[in-house]
């Protein structure tokens, strides 16, 4: 009886023990720690992150008059989402009228001074013309008084009808003078009037544009698109902004059918990035989306970083494809293709070992482990070509086994 229990109890437990000893004991251990020799396309890529813009968009500017009237540094009081899905002739915003309302005053006080400058002109030239119109019709008079007193003085003595006649002389010399000062007098006082007019003319005409100048501070889009928010440096324009004469936009409309990507690389690996090369475009704020793209530019000159020594060149990257999704200042992810291979052998790079510059590989068959000198290839940030020393599908450690330390390496014939 006690040693069919003592059969009964033993003979799961030599199981257990057999089977921790084949398949469990080292498995997981095995499997954490060695790889596979896999045939593939080898890819070395170059992967940094951008910005999305677009390489045509037509700018929505502020009223380029403003420097007639010296106004230099005008607000945005008011400006739309940026992003926002607007149609031509759509209110997009409003820059502060505080400048131009001012002229506006100044203007209108300038022009009821003109004005009352012209009145009064006006009411001096009637009065002096008809002053010198009266003294033209007195002398008129004179003249006809002497006249008509010299005819009846035919028997009045030779020297009373000569000094008549002297008097008639005079006034007609007078009345001719007269009237060639009536129109000087009247010329001078046409060309006043015309200068006050003028003043009125001109100060109307500047006050009609301050006003049409006033109503152009409400912004409205030329044509469809999307708002972006202009970028200056690492600030963008947005309300509370100023803008100038001289850099007058607002915001712009990109076109979403000519895209790229803005980004910039580092020292070392700018010297492997030439116009071009495919690129694989990918977006953060959508994952499942990669569109075809290429190399179009390749700065020579680097930029500093803000806050950094370091140098960075810039590169633009033109988008092959378009996917209605994409939007102006999305982040994307560039893998520049540098260079390919196909159907090679592959291994990571934390599999290959180095000894006297002998590159080799720990290789397992079955029970035992091998170290074997491998030839490599070209390499990327994550996997390296073997060329000669590994078959497909051969198991490899990625960590050095222990007590390998000491076993000779097989060496390539």
């Amino acid at each position: 009886m006690n040693k069919k229990k003592l059969l009964l109890i033993g003979i799961p437990v030599l199981l257990l023990i057999v089977g921790y000893t084949f398949f469990g004991g080292t498995s997981d251990e095995d499997v954490a720690i060695t790889t596979t020799v896999v045939k593939g396309d080898f890819l070395n890529e170059v992967i940094i992150s951008g910005e999305a813009q677009s390489t045509s968009s037509q700018n929505i500017d502020g009223p380029s008059e403003m420097r007639n009237y010296n106004l230099y540094d005008v607000k945005i009081q008011d400006l739309i989402p940026e992003g926002t899905i607007v149609k031509k002739g759509d209110y997009v915003g409003k820059l502060d009228q505080s400048g131009v309302n001012g002229k506006i005053i100044d203007e209108r006080l300038n022009l009821e001074t003109a004005q009352s400058q012209y009145t009064q002109q006006q009411l001096d030239t009637t009065l002096s013309l008809k002053q010198e119109r009266t003294a033209i019709k007195d002398l008129l008079f004179n003249i006809q008084e002497d006249e008509l007193e010299l005819k009846q003085s035919i028997y009045e003595p030779p020297a009373t009808i000569r000094k008549l006649e002297i008097n008639i002389e005079r006034s007609q010399r007078d009345l001719k003078e007269k009237k060639e000062d009536y129109s000087i007098i009247e010329r001078k006082a046409i060309a006043k009037m015309v200068g006050v007019a003028n003043q009125v003319s001109k100060t109307q005409k500047r006050l009609d544009e301050l006003i049409e100048l006033q109503k152009s501070f409400t912004i409205y889009s030329d044509a469809d698109g999307m708002i972006t928010y202009l970028k200056r440096g690492s600030s963008k324009r947005q309300t509370g902004s100023g803008i100038s004469p001289w850099d007058p936009t607002i915001a712009t409309l990109p076109d979403l059918t000519k895209m790229e990507s803005k980004t910039y690389s580092n020292e070392v690996d700018i010297r492997k990035i030439k116009e071009d090369l495919p690129v694989t475009v990918g977006f953060d704020a959508f994952p499942n989306i990669t569109l075809k793209g290429k190399v179009t530019s390749v700065a020579n000159v680097g930029e500093n970083k803000s806050g950094s020594d370091i140098k960075l060149f810039q590169v633009l990257v033109n988008l092959e494809e378009i996917n209605d999704n994409i939007r102006p200042g999305m982040t994307t992810s560039n893998r520049i293709l540098i260079h390919k291979e196909e159907n090679v052998l592959m291994l990571p790079l934390e599999a290959i070992f180095t000894k006297d510059s002998i590159s080799y590989v720990y290789s397992k068959s079955g029970f035992s482990t091998n170290k074997k000198q491998v030839a490599l290839g070209n390499s990327n940030v994550d996997k390296v070509i073997i060329t000669e020393g590994v078959n497909e599908g051969e198991v490899v450690y990625l960590s050095k086994p222990e007590d390998m330390e000491e076993k000779s390496i097989t060496l390539l014939k």
